[in-house]
């Protein structure tokens, strides 16, 4: 197997040894969210799966991608290569299936913002909202627990929560254009994990371990001091932007991108930047469970997953019915490269015996599958979508469920050829996983993060 899965890669030294302006350290961070935490407008939600927007800049720069192009993301998430493509005046493409990111990215890519509005809202909170506050929780019957589900109430201190609460209801029934309006959700969003009490930063929610750093923070006066600041923002990244960001075209696509052919044509995209989806049983429904629930867009587990756990690619156990018969390998993998349907179905076979005898017993076996199934269909639309000699990159990491590895960066390079790429090659970015070593309930297995790029 290994003699196949090394047919067409070939090391590169694009994004490190021939580029010496770009330092080894800065390469490491481009599969992490680090660089755009200090980015206007990238920083405005740190989204888990996020990526580097430098890995994004430099991707274009390398490629040649200008003015008159366009750049297509199978999975935009909150929109960091659209954003990017955006400020260096590049038309852009995104598709998200994830609705509450989606809207994240739309409001991120939206940066004709009429100041004046956003101030006139931000005085009309400052003058109501101690009325509204105290005619919220001075009320007879106000219980934050008919609002919000325990979650959200175990990581929030009531005062703080109730705050909350009255911004949210002031928000609502304030009068906004959708440009302003959909400005200020983000700022309430963000807000969320920044004043919580307990443990909220990414991946993880913790109610039961206090983040000291919120103890002194107002909500109104950090809602104020942030939505100023993102304001500013929209500013710099103005100042910042080739001059022809006014001129370029963007279009998001709220939906699957494992068939696009109704939003993007034949031969219509000149290079691709993505990450997909890790397959290392991430729940990417689940880590939105406090915004999810915070706005009212769900309530429970049954409410995510029907509204959004469903509708994501394949790539955590909570997706898997084992009765359902999505989950078994693809006939066109099967066809089109027997070699690499055969080591999923063995990858699978191994793991399927392993869950009979580990703890929780996790449907890995079909979680491999199912991400193999999705994601040969979005490589095959995305071989469709790019002009002839352009490229597509995808940053990811291996895994190992079990202990079992499963190598996707070389794993997608070959699906890539098998649907008629010309090659693929390899950048590996970084090692992972070193901070869990010590556990003795993870795996030995050495873990990296590469960038995979297919060559049309």
């Amino acid at each position: 197997m290994e003699e196949i899965l090394s047919t067409h890669v070939d090391q590169l030294s694009l994004f490190a040894d021939e580029t010496p302006a770009v330092k080894e350290d800065t390469v490491k961070s481009w599969g992490t969210f680090k660089d755009s935490l200090r980015a206007p407008v990238h920083r405005w939600f740190t989204y888990p799966a996020g990526f580097s927007y430098k890995a994004v800049a430099h991707s274009f720069e390398q490629f040649k991608i200008a003015k008159g192009m366009v750049v297509y993301d199978p999975f935009m998430g909150s929109g960091t290569t659209n954003v990017t493509a955006k400020s260096m005046g590049i038309d852009s493409i995104g598709t998200e299936a994830h609705p509450f990111v989606y809207e994240i990215a739309k409001a991120k890519m939206e940066w004709e913002i009429d100041g004046k509005e956003i101030r006139k809202f931000i005085h009309h909170i400052n003058a109501n909202f101690e009325s509204r506050y105290s005619a919220l929780t001075e009320a007879a019957n106000f219980s934050l627990s008919n609002h919000f589900p325990e979650l959200v109430l175990k990581c929030y201190k009531k005062e703080t929560l109730s705050k909350l609460l009255a911004l949210q209801k002031i928000y609502s029934e304030y009068e906004l254009d959708q440009k302003e309006s959909m400005f200020v959700f983000v700022v309430l969003t963000a807000l969320l994990r920044e004043i919580s009490s307990a443990a909220t930063g990414w991946p993880y929610i913790a109610p039961k371990k206090e983040k000291i750093t919120s103890e002194d923070k107002d909500a109104l006066l950090e809602f104020n001091a942030l939505a100023i600041s993102m304001l500013d923002d929209l500013t710099d990244i103005k100042r910042q932007a080739n001059e022809e960001y006014l001129k370029s075209k963007h279009r998001l696509i709220f939906g699957s991108s494992t068939d696009v052919s109704a939003h993007l044509s034949n031969e219509s995209v000149d290079h691709v930047f993505t990450s997909p989806p890790y397959l290392n049983n991430f729940d990417y429904s689940d880590r939105t469970r406090l915004e999810l629930y915070f706005w009212g867009l769900a309530k429970n587990w049954k409410d995510i997953t029907d509204k959004v756990r469903s509708k994501l690619m394949t790539s955590a156990t909570t997706q898997i019915s084992r009765s359902d018969p999505k989950y078994l390998l693809d006939e066109a993998i099967k066809t089109n490269n027997p070699e690499i349907a055969q080591f999923i179905q063995e990858a699978a076979n191994k793991l399927s015996e392993l869950r009979k005898v580990k703890g929780g017993k996790k449907s890995y076996d079909l979680m491999v599958i199912g991400y193999f199934n999705d994601i040969y269909k979005i490589i095959k639309e995305v071989y469709r979508v790019l002009k002839p000699g352009s490229s597509a990159l995808f940053v990811l990491g291996d895994s190992a469920p079990y202990g079992i590895h499963i190598p996707t960066d070389r794993l997608i390079g070959e699906i890539g050829c098998s649907i008629g790429f010309k090659s693929y090659s390899l950048e590996v970015l970084r090692k992972r996983g070193d901070k869990w070593k010590a556990n003795p309930q993870r795996h030995g297995v050495s873990l990296r993060e590469s960038i995979v790029i297919l060559e049309n």
